[in-house]
C-alpha cells in the first residue's frame, strides 16, 4: 500500500473531508481527554461545592456545640455555687442552732433559780400567814 503525500507531509483529512495537521486518531483521543478534563473540572467544581457545604455544616455545628459546652460550665459552675451557698448557709444554722441551744441553758437556769427564789418566798408568805 502506498503512503499518501499529504500523510508524509504530516496533513490529514478528517470524517468531513477537510484538511487537518493531526492525525485523525490523535485528534479524536484529543477530543475525547478534551470532553474528559470537562467532566473532571465539572466533577471537581461539584465537590467543591460539596466540601464548602460540609465545612459550613462543621462551623455551625461547631458553634453549637461550643454554645452548649458554654451552657455546661455555666451550670457547672452554678451548681458549685449553690452547693457552697448552701454548705454556708447550713453553718449558719448550725451556729444559730448552738447560739439558741446555750439561750435556752441559760434560760433552764435562770428558771430554775426564780422557781428556787419563787418558792423560797411562797415559803415565807406562809410562815408569816402562820405567824399572825
Amino acid at each position: 500500500m502506498a503512503k499518501d503525500p499529504l500523510a508524509e507531509a504530516g496533513f490529514y483529512f478528517d470524517e468531513l473531508n477537510k484538511l487537518r495537521v493531526l492525525e485523525p486518531d490523535v485528534s479524536q483521543k484529543t477530543s475525547e481527554l478534551k470532553e474528559e478534563c470537562k467532566e473532571f473540572v465539572d466533577k471537581i467544581g461539584q465537590f467543591q461545592k460539596i466540601v464548602g457545604g460540609l465545612i459550613e455544616l462543621v462551623d455551625v455545628l461547631a458553634k453549637e456545640a461550643e454554645t452548649e459546652k458554654m451552657k455546661a460550665i455555666g451550670a457547672r459552675n452554678l451548681l458549685k455555687s449553690v452547693a457552697k451557698q448552701r454548705e454556708a448557709q447550713q453553718q449558719q444554722l448550725q451556729a444559730l442552732i448552738a447560739e439558741k441551744k446555750m439561750q435556752l441553758e441559760r434560760y433552764r437556769i435562770e428558771y430554775e433559780a426564780l422557781s428556787k427564789v419563787e418558792s423560797e418566798q411562797n415559803e415565807f408568805i406562809d410562815q408569816f400567814i402562820l405567824q399572825k
